[in-house]
């Protein structure tokens, strides 16, 4: 598989960087948004993959009774910590390190009413163990919520910048993460001057499309664009692929926030 992307020291940028009230209210409202509920009162959620911690702190936040973190990135598990301590370190928030693809840590888990994995089971270097370990930890009448990466095969601009096949962005990924830091930060710039000239080519202001980014999940422009450039492992796959696999699972989809292009798709399935 070769040299992966530091997740966790992106994720630290993160938290250090741009991580405020805003973005924790904004976690909080896409959550609730794409359940379809108002809190989380009484609920467990386990958070598999968690990064820097900003949705396990939203569900914490939230009303959930019980929040589990993990990743398999000491950096990322190191971000979680540090916003479980400036919680007031509840005892009702668990953090550590591990990988979904251990069958032995999912003997050991209890159930969930909520599994959320967001942009994390395509990155792990066997998604459908990811997925099926992770349908596992579901209760009964329990919720899944996931992001996958669409699968694109042909050889379109999308709207938002990216462009071209999943294949070729596989390619990419793997070379990237194989490169020092210096040369990473020197191709980020390059990304970002380009979305900022493309952005005034097609009359939008530069400003605002940075400034309004934190409407997608709370997230950073910046640190996304390094994540995308560098996310490796990486797969992909249709929403009739993961559709058939879940509903072979005995899972049934419940909310879809689909895309055309190489984007993540967004799934909520429930255990029937």
């Amino acid at each position: 598989m070769g040299k992966v992307f530091d997740f966790g020291k992106n994720w630290q940028n993160f938290i250090k960087m741009y991580l405020n009230d805003k973005r924790i209210e904004e976690a909080k409202r896409s959550l609730c948004e794409f359940l379809e509920i108002n809190d989380l009162s009484g609920k467990t959620f386990l958070d598999i993959g968690c990064g820097s911690g900003l949705f396990s702190l939203a569900a914490l936040r939230l009303g959930a009774s019980k929040v589990v973190s993990f990743d398999v990135d000491p950096f990322s598990v190191k971000c979680a910590e540090i916003l479980c301590q400036q919680e007031g370190s509840p005892a009702n928030w668990q953090i550590f390190n591990a990988s979904i693809l251990d069958d032995s840590l999912i003997k050991k888990l209890s159930t969930f009413d909520i599994v959320y994995s967001w942009g994390v089971l395509h990155h792990t270097g066997n998604m459908w163990k990811a997925i099926e370990n992770a349908l596992s930890l579901v209760n009964d009448n329990g919720l899944l919520y996931i992001a996958i990466y669409n699968k694109a095969d042909g050889l379109a601009i999308y709207p938002d910048g990216r462009f071209g096949p999943s294949k070729f962005w596989e390619f990419e990924k793997k070379i990237y993460s194989r490169l020092p830091l210096f040369l990473q930060n020197l191709i980020d710039l390059g990304v970002m001057s380009f979305l900022v000239r493309a952005y005034l080519l097609t009359f939008n202001n530069p400003i605002n499309k940075i400034r309004n980014h934190i409407s997608l999940r709370g997230m950073s422009w910046r640190i996304d664009i390094k994540d995308w450039l560098g996310g490796y492992p990486y797969e992909y796959a249709s929403v009739t692929e993961i559709f058939r696999f879940m509903k072979s699972k005995g899972f049934s989809l419940i909310n879809l926030k689909n895309n055309n292009g190489l984007m993540n798709n967004e799934y909520l399935f429930k255990r029937l």
